[in-house]
């Protein structure tokens, strides 16, 4: 047994002095031998140049396929988590069949990102998907006239300013002829944008005091709940 392990030994080290992987070593030596014991038989090697060369790159490629591997299983992980976390709060979606309920998440999302200054609904947001919801709770929770609605879009210098309405118009239902002229800001001028997703910020008008004033006193009631 000594000396079948001398014999894999020096094989391996006359194999890594020839410029073999670790990999190609263990192929040719038809034995599986744990890549560190060959780390350890080999770390006194010295590689001429172009072996050397060979090494390198091999190093480096392997790398990549470690750190691709590492962010494959940690996409799957945490895709996995995700998937957990959605499933332990899914049951809230039912909540939202209760009028009441929705109505002061409709108000809570008010709070944070609506007008408080005037005597009409704004509301403001650059994310397609909050517009979305403040405008279905808004739709599911009251009558809704959909003639008091307008649309104004606050976008960059460089953005094609009927591509986005067209864009908003189709995210919130509001039709075209209801968006007032877009604010362009005037920072940008010149300027390229670095976001090429960003659509700007919508802001929603719905001139309507009686419900402005119903999602502050909505708003009012929640603050002085003991929690």
């Amino acid at each position: 047994m000594r000396a079948q392990y001398i014999h894999l030994k020096s094989q391996a080290i006359a194999l890594r002095k020839s410029g073999k992987t670790y990999n190609e070593m263990i192929h040719t030596l038809k034995q599986a031998v744990p890549k560190s014991t060959l780390s350890t038989w080999c770390s006194s090697v010295v590689f001429a140049p172009k072996y050397q060369e060979k090494i390198d790159k091999a190093m480096i490629a392997n790398a990549h396929k470690g750190r691709a591997l590492a962010l494959a299983t940690n996409k799957i992980k945490r895709e996995k988590y995700l998937k957990g976390v959605y499933d332990r709060v899914s049951h809230l979606g039912l909540v939202f069949k209760n009028k009441e309920v929705a109505q002061i998440a409709l108000a809570v999302l008010y709070l944070g990102e609506g007008s408080k200054t005037k005597s009409s609904v704004t509301f403001g947001n650059s994310d397609p998907a909050i517009i979305a919801l403040f405008l279905r709770l808004l739709r599911y929770c009251y009558k809704i006239d959909e003639d008091k609605f307008r649309c104004t879009l606050q976008c960059r210098a460089d953005q094609n300013i009927k591509e986005l309405e067209k864009f908003w118009s189709g995210i919130t239902g509001i039709q075209l002829n209801k968006f007032y002229k877009a604010r362009v800001d005037a920072r940008t001028i010149g300027k390229t944008s670095k976001k090429p997703y960003y659509k700007g910020v919508c802001r929603i008008d719905y001139f309507s005091a009686d419900l402005f004033n119903e999602l502050m006193k909505i708003i009012e009631v929640i603050n002085k709940v003991g929690i």
